[in-house]
């Protein structure tokens, strides 16, 4: 990483502790780099312990590529006869947050910064939340799993879904505050929470839509994913004061199974707590959704309040979006509810989240990102409501994720759906037809009969193909799992793909039109 300016050793590390000694000689870095590989002349190499390979282990590369100084959190005794300086901290990613944001001038203090964090629908709120604020008047750059938007330029932020890298997060932050941004909204995953990818974001105020089954091969349990998310609240206890008005808030999920943990969580923290709910009687709740041709329509009570809404997004899950999304600007900028409805009803709909894809083939074909037992769920149940027919889903289950959710998925299509069909998801290195028989064995499970009720079908784009040949009018084919991605993994290896390329390819296919080809997967060769 570099900027249009160096920067002193001792400058970049005024605000972090070093367990040896910071050289008192003027050392000038010209950026800091977290890959040997990649390591330039100047650059300081910060050497990060990672779940595969140890940072540490490359120190002599980085300094053979180049670099003036080596940073890390092994003892430093052990690199004394380093022919540059190499200074031992306690914490290497949190190491790389402040590190890098201090080479940017803290930009997260120039801002206010509003997290989102949570299982599903995060990057939903996201999005109604920079709406809301857009209506308002305010100058909002975003932050999310998909991209990140800064002024008229959208950014795309990676292939598979989590926070970017402390080193990118803060490299936006800076180009926001560059372009005269004030307000940020920035999507933080459990990952990017554990990871300290975040940790000097200063975070004002913060949501967590829910907390359900998942990522729970890398946190252990769900406690452990449930402190993850927590970490957000933390951060906003201790972020630095902003001269901008706001106050610093939490908002809550009450119909969620998360709440009271969280909101014991706040209380310790001394943060403001709003929460909202459908089912639950909550500070903001909403009543009498009713689905719209456009969309739905629901009113949401505040205080004795009544005030109406209309959004174009479906399903009852996105109205509790739209509450997490107008609590915190209400209650944590003033915002009045004129902006709050006219941001919702802006947001015509985010990339790979029910989108529909329609060539007049007489069935509804939407293609969406659920790919929790949760998320899976809720957009079914979303479904059901624009048919009186037959609900057809195509998904999958990745490999080296966490594998307890793979019969609870199957367990849930077996439920909801009239068709189901299994196939690959981001297999990695796991063995598919293992990964596929997990899955039939819960929609088995559930009085499911293969080649009736549902089916395995390796190849992603033949499972498509083969949900519009089974499609009647009227039904409703789902493919879910992947939604805005752009790439498939096989064994280590990413190949381009696209859930929405792959059904215009199918659907122009059916209807015999000119489209786009297939996209490849190494399954077509099997």
């Amino acid at each position: 990483m570099g900027s249009d300016q160096n920067h002193e050793l001792t400058e970049i590390f005024q605000e972090i502790q070093v367990i040896n000694k910071v050289p008192e000689e003027k050392i000038v870095l010209t950026g800091i780099s977290i890959d040997s590989r990649k390591v330039e002349k100047g650059n300081l190499y910060l050497a990060i312990p990672g779940t595969r390979v140890d940072g540490h282990a490359y120190i002599e590369a980085a300094v053979k590529n180049g670099a003036a100084a080596v940073a890390g959190s092994a003892p430093s005794l052990r690199y004394r006869n380093l022919p540059v300086p190499y200074l031992q901290i306690e914490n290497s990613r949190e190491g790389l947050a402040h590190l890098t944001a201090a080479w940017y001038g803290y930009p997260a203090r120039k801002l206010i910064v509003i997290g989102v964090t949570g299982t599903d629908g995060k990057t939903t709120t996201v999005n109604l939340i920079r709406q809301i604020l857009l209506a308002a008047g305010f100058q909002t750059g975003l932050i999310s799993t998909v991209n990140a938007v800064i002024g008229d330029q959208t950014l795309d932020t990676g292939f598979h879904v989590t926070t970017p890298e402390a080193l990118d997060v803060q490299r936006y932050l800076a180009r926001m505050v560059e372009a005269g941004i004030t307000h940020v909204v920035l999507e933080a995953t459990s990952h990017g929470l554990a990871q300290k990818r975040v940790a000097v974001c200063e975070f004002d105020m913060g949501v967590v839509t829910n907390i359900t089954h998942e990522h729970l091969d890398f946190h252990g349990d769900y406690q452990g994913y449930l402190d993850a998310k927590a970490e957000l609240f933390r951060l906003i206890s201790v972020s630095k004061k902003k001269s901008a008005p706001h106050t610093k808030l939490a908002v809550l999920n009450k119909d969620d199974g998360s709440y009271p943990s969280l909101k014991k969580v706040v209380g310790d923290t001394g943060v403001k707590r709003i929460d909202y709910g459908i089912t639950s009687p909550a500070d903001y709740q909403a009543k009498n959704i009713q689905p719209d041709p456009a969309g739905l329509r629901f009113t949401v009570e505040r205080a004795g309040q009544k005030v109406e809404f209309q959004t174009s997004l479906i399903g009852d899950y996105n109205v509790s979006n739209c509450l997490a999304a107008l609590a915190l600007c209400i209650e944590g900028l003033g915002i009045d509810w004129q902006n709050a409805v006219e941001g919702i009803k802006n947001l015509s709909g985010i990339p790979g989240r029910m989108e529909y894809l329609n060539l007049g083939q007489g069935f509804s074909a939407i293609v969406d990102f659920a790919h929790t037992p949760n998320a899976l769920k809720r957009v079914l149940i979303a479904a059901r409501e624009i048919t009186p027919k037959r609900l057809i889903v195509v998904f999958g289950s990745a490999g080296l994720r966490d594998k307890g959710k793979r019969r609870l998925m199957a367990e849930v299509s077996a439920e909801l759906a009239d068709i189901s069909i299994l196939t690959a998801e981001d297999p990695r290195t796991e063995s598919l037809d293992g990964i596929l028989q997990e899955m039939a064995d819960g929609v088995i499970s559930k009085g499911g009969i293969e080649e009736q009720g549902f089916w395995r079908i390796p190849d992603r784009g033949e499972a498509i193909r083969f949900a519009l040949q089974l499609a009647k009018p009227e039904d409703v084919v789902m493919v879910c799992g992947k939604g805005h991605e752009q790439s498939m993994c096989f064994g280590e290896t990413e190949y381009p793909w696209d859930d929405r390329t792959a059904m215009l390819a199918a659907l122009t296919e059916y209807l015999e039109m000119d489209g786009p080809d297939m996209p490849y997967l190494p399954t077509q060769d099997q």
